[in-house]
């Protein structure tokens, strides 16, 4: 038998991946499935168990009461008890109504099914939810940034009950002030003080940043006390609520309103634009516009704000109490069958939501703004 020199080509060698003996020595080689899929824009949805959330049914709308405080007096002897003289504590009533269905769907093909190697059906369910869950997140931090800035339903001739407040993070006049770290914590001392001398609750209170600003406080744990030395290390790596300040739990979001936007800002630095340069390739689900107000956008019946109104917003601290939401249907998932799976060879996904939120005590409620001094234009009741 020949032998071929070391240095020459096996020019008889069969190409077991080749097609038709040309081409690409690999092309015939199964491409194998990973078992995984590249997830898109994924966002932590917090919100709905941060509020006050009821369940409607029967209804279109669900009301709240409110009682305003009462007062002390002296007795005066002989004379009947029948109440306060001041007729206190006034009574005031608030309404969240139903917007209406919201819906994400998606139609899978049968033949796509069978001919991929990959289930479709699982992963098209989570888009839908994550979907849904962001738009939830989104109108319940918008209705909590507006109670920021209401006064409190109750108007009772000589009574005053206390509203909502805005808080100033930093001393200029730029929104580069949102990502200072000790402006921040500052400004959360001071959100915290604001809502005991308003007689808010401690318990349940929270303070949603967006990711660049809640990184900027884990660089800085070790140095401002915010989390024990004993806890850190993975505890800073950790995900949502690992810094507490003044009694506070913090938490990241992308669905907060700032400064016009949605979690974050990109651009040239300025009173409404905190100076952040894009990483690129955001996607169009990153730094998208507030959507328009109630009358501007078919289904929605409650207001949640004009998007120039959220010019200088770049953060919130509230307790449970400063908004409600109340669902008619809860996030569901539906799949079609039957006869019409038949006639279209495949199957609908649908997810659905049928909910309303607004602030509720506005006391509760304190949003943090950057670069405006508080009730400026673009700051201003809504």
């Amino acid at each position: 038998m020949a032998h071929q020199n070391s240095n020459e080509p096996l020019a008889d060698l069969t190409q077991l991946g080749q097609a038709n003996g040309a081409g690409d020595k690999r092309g015939l080689y199964l491409k194998l499935f990973s078992g995984e899929m590249f997830k898109g824009f994924q966002n932590n949805t917090i919100a709905r168990d941060l509020i006050m959330k009821r369940t409607l049914k029967n209804g279109k709308s669900l009301q709240f009461i409110y009682t305003g405080r009462t007062t002390a007096e002296y007795h005066v002897p002989g004379q009947s008890i029948l109440g306060n003289s001041d007729g206190a504590p006034p009574i005031a009533e608030k309404t969240i109504t139903v917007d209406d269905l919201l819906i994400s769907s998606a139609f899978v093909y049968e033949l796509d099914e069978t001919l991929a190697h990959y289930e479709l059906r699982g992963e098209i369910s989570k888009k839908i939810g994550y979907a849904l869950a962001e738009k939830y997140d989104r109108l319940i931090f918008r209705a909590i940034t507006r109670g920021a800035r209401a006064a409190s339903p109750i108007t009772k001739a000589n009574y005053v009950e206390p509203g909502g407040t805005q808080i100033r993070v930093g001393t200029n006049n730029q929104g580069s002030d949102a990502y200072v770290a000790a402006s921040l914590i500052n400004a959360f001392y001071d959100a915290a003080a604001a809502l005991d001398e308003k007689g808010v609750s401690s318990d349940g209170r929270v303070g949603v940043l967006n990711p660049r600003q809640y990184y900027e406080l884990i660089q800085a744990v070790g140095s401002n006390g915010l989390v024990n030395r004993d806890v850190q290390g993975t505890a800073l790596q950790s995900g949502n609520g690992i810094i507490e300040i003044a009694g506070i739990k913090i938490y990241k979001s992308m669905n907060i309103p700032f400064m016009s936007k949605y979690g974050t800002k990109y651009g040239t630095a300025s009173a409404t634009n905190p100076g952040v340069t894009s990483p690129g390739n955001v996607g169009s689900f990153v730094e998208a516009a507030v959507e328009d107000a109630a009358n501007d956008v078919t289904g929605i019946h409650n207001e949640y704000g004009e998007e120039t109104e959220f010019a200088n917003s770049c953060g919130l601290i509230f307790q449970k109490e400063a908004a409600g939401c109340v669902e008619a249907i809860g996030p569901q998932v539906q799949v079609t069958s039957g006869d019409v799976s038949v006639i279209y060879q495949g199957d609908v996904i649908l997810g659905r939501l049928a909910m309303g939120a607004d602030y509720l005590n506005p006391a509760c409620a304190v949003e943090l703004i950057a670069g405006a001094a508080v009730g400026s234009s673009g700051n201003a009741a809504f």
